[in-house]
């Protein structure tokens, strides 16, 4: 049976020389690693500049699992944080977010 590959993003130092795990927080915060099927589902998730190594999924159980990371997600959809409230248009960052409109009722 084939090992199944995973492409599992890392940080790196400056020089390249040494690679480390980049784990992740589910949006429930439990921390996770993640694995794309393919370079390209990586690219298309975390951009063209992350760096990544190949690992098989028993591979990357063994690494998470002293750090105390049990999840693994395979080719995740979203990679942010929950989005609490609506961001305005034309918002300057870091500025306070306007107040929701108010709706004016008029009884008749």
């Amino acid at each position: 049976m084939a090992c199944v590959v995973w492409h599992v993003p890392v940080t790196t130092t400056g020089t390249g020389s040494t690679a480390a795990l980049r784990l992740f927080r589910m949006r429930n915060g439990v921390r996770c690693a993640v694995g794309f099927s393919s370079p390209e589902a990586l690219t298309a998730l975390l951009g063209p500049d992350q760096a990544y190594t190949e690992l098989g999924e028993a591979a990357l159980r063994n690494l998470t699992r002293p750090l105390g990371v049990d999840t693994l997600v395979l080719d995740p959809g979203l990679v942010a944080p929950p989005v609490t409230t609506p961001a305005a248009v034309g918002a300057t960052p870091g500025a306070a977010p306007s107040p929701a409109p108010t709706a004016h009722l008029q009884h008749r």
